[in-house]
């Protein structure tokens, strides 16, 4: 019987820990997926990606904030 609430302890224990890590893991990864859309949209945009922001790059002339945003309004979506 000590056996087998021993084992029912180390399970909950498991479940646990399991959540923490998906309590901690779930917006971390949410986070790096939001940059990494915005990223490709401004890429996507002509743009260069600096301190997270979208900007135009030196040179460039194929710039479009709107398509940019637009991008970004349907990748949240």
């Amino acid at each position: 019987m000590k056996e087998a609430a021993g084992e029912a302890n180390l399970t909950v224990v498991a479940i646990i820990l399991i959540a923490v890590v998906v309590a901690v893991a779930t917006p971390l990864v949410n986070s790096l997926m939001e940059n990494s859309a915005n990223r490709s949209c401004c890429t996507d945009a002509g743009g260069v990606w600096k301190s997270s922001k979208c900007t135009k790059a030196s040179g460039s002339k194929d710039y479009d904030s709107k398509s940019y945003n637009s991008c970004v309004s349907a990748a949240t979506k």
